[in-house]
This record gives structure tokens, C-alpha cells and sequence, in this order.
């Protein structure tokens, strides 16, 4: 993997990727993980498995390697038949460096139409998943995550206040947020200015069709990004970009 920029093109090792991909320690931090055809679709058939490849995978586990929590919208964790964080010896070497816990939680935001109790990202789970959701959701459903082990959160009335969710999350000590989608739910965190950093793949392939983009949401809502960093392997890109709010006084 190659370091195009900013500064002076190299190679990038280990210690130096996980530099760039960490997150900031001093205040919470929310990083949105991505990957996308060239022509801006995020998913082939359905999932987006078939967008991803070594490199992007590469980058993508330092989301949730490096992260106190990855934050999923139900839908992604269904389709995407997410079964929780299952780190490697590697993975579990990098927590401890770093001193978080053995294994990252994972908190699904759901309005409690399309998760049911029994999906993968709760039962198959190594640490009790975190299920954010709104006051209106079933109360059998919400007793049926908690029968599942899930921690059930409730945040916002007739759907899940993102703000609320996120401050319930930091509340618990997890500061550090991976966020790995869906559209909809990067289309909220936008609207609700929570987003700090964007991490997107740029897959080298061209899909046409009429796949989702990245956020997709009702209302337009503008977003000045600076670039912060650059990367390459074979004809793949990996860009971090910062919201320009966040973007002074950041490590590149």
C-alpha cells in the first residue's frame, strides 16, 4: 500500500496506517467507513461485499479495531448479516496496545421494524449488542432483545434521535464511534452534525444501475470535507476526509 499524500509518496507499514486511522483520544470522535464503485454505488446484489477487496478489508478492521463501538443502522445488519467483532490474535494484539477492551460492542439503530430478536448481530455476538432505539418501538420486541442479550437503549420518541443516541453511547465510555453504515442512517449523522471523519474506498469498478450512493436521505445538506490523507494499492483508492469544522489543528 503506497502513500501518495499529503508530503512524499511511500510505502505505508503497519505502524503508519495505524496512525493515520486512529481516533482522536482527547473527545469523542465519529468516522464514517465506506466503500464505492467508482461511479458512486454501495452495494452489487444487495450487499457491498462485491465492492471490497484486500484493501479496502485492510482499512476497514482498523475502523473496528481501533473503535470503543461500531454503530450499524439495522438494515446494514441484516443484509449485511453482520455477526458482531470476532478480532484475530492480531486485532486483539492491537487493542491492548492501545488499551481498549477485548471486544468492541456493537450498537444497532432501529426504529424495531426490521430487526428481529433473532438476528445474527445480536445472538451471535462475543459482547452483548447495544440496540438503540425509540420509544414507540414494540414493547414484546424490545423485551425479546433483551431476553436475546442485547442492551436496549431508547432514544427519541417516534424515531431514533441520532443525537441522543450518539451522547448515550459516549455516556458509556464509548468515545471512540466506527460507524459502517447504512446510507440512511450517515444521512442522519449528517443532518445532526455528528460526523468527524469520513473514510472511503474508491473501488475500482463501475456499476451503473440503480444502487444506493453512500447517504442518501429527503434533504440535502451540504458539507465542507478537507482532504486528510491518500492511499493506494494496485488501482484502489482509500481517502480520509475530515469535516472542515473538525479539520484544524488534526494530525495527517
Amino acid at each position: 500500500m503506497r502513500y501518495v499524500w499529503p508530503g512524499r509518496a511511500h510505502e505505508v507499514d503497519e505502524q503508519e496506517l495505524e496512525r493515520l486511522y486512529q481516533y482522536r483520544a482527547d473527545r469523542p470522535w465519529l468516522a464514517v467507513n465506506f466503500v464505492a464503485s467508482a461511479d458512486g454505488a454501495v452495494e452489487i446484489d444487495g450487499r457491498s461485499a462485491g465492492l471490497s477487496n484486500p484493501a479496502d478489508r485492510r482499512v476497514y478492521r482498523l475502523g473496528s479495531d481501533l473503535a470503543d463501538v461500531v454503530l450499524l443502522g439495522a438494515g446494514t445488519a441484516t443484509i449485511e448479516e453482520f455477526r458482531g467483532v470476532h478480532p484475530d490474535e492480531q486485532a486483539a494484539q492491537r487493542r491492548r496496545r492501545y488499551g481498549l477492551s477485548e471486544i468492541p460492542p456493537i450498537a444497532v439503530v432501529t426504529s424495531g421494524r426490521t430487526l428481529p430478536a433473532d438476528a445474527p448481530v445480536i445472538t451471535e455476538a462475543r459482547t452483548p449488542t447495544i440496540v438503540i432505539t425509540c420509544a414507540t418501538a414494540p414493547p414484546t420486541l424490545c423485551e425479546a432483545w433483551t431476553a436475546a442479550g442485547a442492551t436496549v437503549l431508547v432514544a427519541g420518541e417516534d424515531t431514533v434521535d441520532v443525537t441522543a443516541a450518539v451522547d448515550a453511547l459516549v455516556m458509556r465510555g464509548l468515545t471512540r464511534i466506527d460507524c459502517e453504515g447504512g446510507p440512511r442512517l450517515f444521512d442522519s449523522l449528517i443532518e445532526a452534525g455528528l460526523v468527524d471523519e469520513l473514510r472511503l474506498t474508491i473501488s475500482p469498478l463501475l456499476i451503473s444501475g440503480m444502487a444506493d450512493r453512500i447517504a442518501c436521505g429527503p434533504v440535502v445538506i451540504p458539507t465542507a470535507l478537507e482532504l486528510a490523507s491518500v492511499l493506494a494499492e494496485g488501482d484502489t483508492l482509500l481517502l480520509r476526509y475530515l469535516v472542515k469544522r473538525c479539520a484544524e489543528g488534526l494530525p495527517l
